[in-house]
Order: structure tokens, then sequence, then C-alpha cells
């Protein structure tokens, strides 16, 4: 099942890792680590049909003009259109992160994942000053 690549990235202005397909019979797109989020969302090559509101385009093209700025501050009409979407899958918890990359990746054991997936807790005791804290 090893048929996806780690490779480093930037993610929202921060270093990350992304897994990408080797393999035609691979059967996910893309896969994003989100470390702020501590988050691995999973592009999946499933589609299935999902409801977005657009812009409204006139006989040219271009977005429709609103008389009055909607609730979103948006100026332009919008209206609600089916649309195809990759499947998309996230995973929380730092295990089941571990284990599907360790799944998935053929490159696991030379990248350097764990510069990614650790995570730096601060644990302050509330009844002991800082400054005694040993």
């Amino acid at each position: 099942m090893k048929n996806m690549l780690l490779i480093h990235s930037n993610w929202k202005e921060a270093k990350t890792f992304k897994m990408i397909p080797a393999a035609d019979h691979c059967p996910y797109l893309e896969c994003i680590y989100d470390s702020e989020l501590k988050v691995l969302a999973v592009i999946g090559k499933l589609k299935k049909d999902t409801f977005h509101m657009l812009p409204k385009l006139d006989a040219n093209g271009d977005p429709e003009m609103r008389k009055t700025p909607g609730r979103d501050g948006s100026p332009y009409k919008q209206e609600r259109r089916a649309q195809e979407t990759y499947q998309e899958y996230y995973l929380e918890d730092l295990r089941d992160i571990q284990e599907f990359v360790m799944m998935f990746a053929a490159n696991y054991s030379t990248f350097p994942i764990d510069e990614y997936l650790t995570t730096e807790v601060e644990v302050e005791d509330a009844n002991v000053p800082a400054e005694s804290a040993e």
C-alpha cells in the first residue's frame, strides 16, 4: 500500500509536510498536515456533489453586481450551485496520523516526520510559583 511520497512544504506560512501520490492506483490525491491545528487533511479520489454559493454571472461571464451589499458584505449576486468536489477526510489523533503515514508513505523511514508531529506542551502548576518550580 505504500503508494505516496512525503515531501517538505509550507502551509499557512508554516513549515509542514505533504503526501503526494507515487502511483496511479493510489486512492488519495494529496495529504496536507496543518501544524497549527495538528490535523492531517486527506483528499481522496472519490467525488461527490456538494452545494456552494457562487457569484451569479451575466451573459459576458462577469459577476453581476448587487444593488446593496449582501449580508456577508459581498457586492456580487450569488446563486446556489451543485459542484463536484473530492471527498475529504480529517485525521486529528496523533496516533491515527502516524499510522496513516506509515501505511501509505514509501519514504516514511527516511523522512524526518517527527519534526512536524512533535507537540510542545507547556505545563504550569498553579500552586507552585515559577521561580521555585524545579
